[in-house]
């Protein structure tokens, strides 16, 4: 039957089989505080009174009253009086003893900073499997998966007290010289390990760069259109920005008096039509940022990734009067979670960018540095890249030529030969967010390229409407299939339309 002690009214249910006698106290006055018959406030018995009363030893209701103490139900101390908390847990988390839920408080007045105010969620990759036609993406089935592992699990057995403790804010010394040998060797970069900075990707380096050098009101250059991830770290800083639109040599020149603070630009591979900049373009970038003052963000996303003829050289590398920083990611390159890129900067500004670094988030994780720094020096990153570029070479031309059969008339696939992902045109007067809709209820993934203009000026001077299509995460099977379903949802369209 159950007890009720005459000494505070607590009413005890009857102990479980196999349950610990200080867990059946605990429970007990738990149930009696938030059913309210032991009050707010209540002063409990000496733990020697209910020892004495329940037959248990007095270790046993001291643990209980801890436990009760700890999540806020009473408070006080053993020995100088112990009482219910006036303010429960319960009551904290808005919840009525009866179970229902209070009204809502009123939504409170934030008052946030203009970074506040301004910055918007950029969203991060599904973890979905892959299906034609998404961009963005390597191949991750192709990833050396053991091999990584295998250096990863070597060096973490042999991490030592310093791998423990972390690195400087521009990152681990071996790997920074790794980078600088190869961004020299392969994209034509001028600089030392010294200029190398780690970031966790280009989205890093551009924030930090924005924190630099940006102020709300601050004059940046973009590409129109081109990559949103860039333009919500600039709308975040509160900057007022210019669009440079895209024609067949890359982003236009801007005026000869147009000023800036900063100028963001992807000039091996223009995102996202796809277009290279030319030299002759290049140099008279060049020449307007140094007259203006400009300072260059040359996002190098996937430039290794060129299927006919060299990897374009880097704008970086024809920069002789510091306006250049380049930026490149091992993300795009291996895979998406490394969260692993670069930044190359002018000798000068490497302190700035090591200050700002070492705010926000210290360094980049250290034993990733290692094992990737292990991966480049020992080869395995050179082989991967050169079996990339086969792969995908392959993989760009069945979509070439599955296009050819099944969109003809449709959709023009461009010949730009580079990069991850391309363009699908589509005849003039077919919608591609209408094209988009059916070919996802098709199971086929492509983005409008509606979605990347900034500028309704820029939006409603392009000739054609157009999707991005990726096709560097999908095998050829795969791409066949996508074709064949884009080709059913564009004659829906079509119909539909008619």
């Amino acid at each position: 039957m159950p007890r009720r002690s005459g000494l505070t009214e607590i009413l005890l249910g009857e102990r479980g089989e196999g349950e610990s006698a200080y867990r059946w106290l605990y429970a007990a006055l738990r149930r009696e505080i938030l059913e309210g018959r032991l009050r707010p406030g209540t002063r409990l018995p000496a733990t020697r009174d209910l020892a004495a009363e329940y037959g248990l030893s007095r270790g046993t209701i001291v643990t209980a009253f801890e436990e009760l103490k700890a999540e806020g139900y009473i408070e006080g101390s053993v020995g100088s009086g112990t009482y219910v908390s006036k303010v429960l847990p319960e009551e904290l988390l808005e919840v009525r003893r009866n179970g229902a839920r209070k009204e809502p408080p009123a939504k409170p007045q934030r008052k946030l900073a203009k970074y506040g105010e301004g910055v918007r969620l950029f969203p991060n990759f599904s973890s979905r499997a892959s299906r034609a036609f998404r961009p963005n993406l390597p191949a991750l089935d192709e990833f050396p998966v053991t091999l990584w592992a295998q250096i990863a699990n070597r060096k973490l057995r042999r991490a030592s007290m310093s791998m423990l403790t972390g690195c400087e804010p521009v990152g681990y010394g071996p790997l920074r010289e790794a980078i600088a040998a190869y961004v020299s060797r392969s994209r034509g970069v001028v600089c030392t390990a010294a200029q190398v900075v780690v970031v966790s990707g280009v989205q890093e380096a551009l924030d930090i760069t924005a924190r630099l050098f940006v102020d709300a009101g601050d004059r940046v250059l973009v590409e129109d259109p081109g990559y949103i991830g860039a333009a919500r770290v600039f709308e975040a800083m509160g900057a007022k920005m210019i669009s440079l639109g895209i024609d067949g040599q890359g982003a236009k020149l801007p005026g000869a008096r147009q000023t800036a603070k900063l100028v963001y630009i992807t000039p091996a591979h223009q995102a996202p039509l796809g277009v290279t900049m030319s030299l002759a373009r290049r140099l008279e970038m060049l020449e307007w940022a140094r007259r203006a003052g400009a300072l260059i963000f040359e996002d190098d996303y996937d430039g290794e990734y060129r299927y006919s003829g060299r990897p374009v050289p880097a704008l970086q590398g024809l920069d002789r009067n510091g306006l250049v920083l380049f930026a490149g990611s091992f993300s795009k390159v291996l895979f998406p979670a490394l969260r692993l890129g670069y930044l190359i900067v002018p000798e000068d500004l490497v302190d700035k960018f090591a200050a700002a670094k070492s705010i926000l988030n210290r360094h980049a994780p250290l034993l990733e540095q290692t094992v990737l720094c292990e991966f480049i020096e020992a080869g395995h990153f050179g082989r991967h890249l050169r079996r990339m570029r086969e792969v995908y070479s392959e993989r760009l031309g069945v979509l070439l030529e599955e296009g050819r059969k099944q969109l003809k008339g449709v959709v023009e696939i461009s010949e730009i030969e580079a990069g991850l992902q391309t363009v699908g045109w589509l005849a003039p007067g077919i919608d591609a967010r209408a094209v988009a809709k059916a070919g996802s209820a098709r199971g086929v993934d492509t983005i409008p390229l509606a979605g990347f203009y900034r500028s309704a000026q820029e939006l409603e001077q392009r000739e054609r409407d157009g999707l991005q299509m990726g096709f560097a995460t999908v095998a050829p099977r795969e791409i066949r299939r996508g074709v064949e379903e884009l080709a059913r949802a564009l004659e829906g369209v079509v119909r539909s339309a008619g």
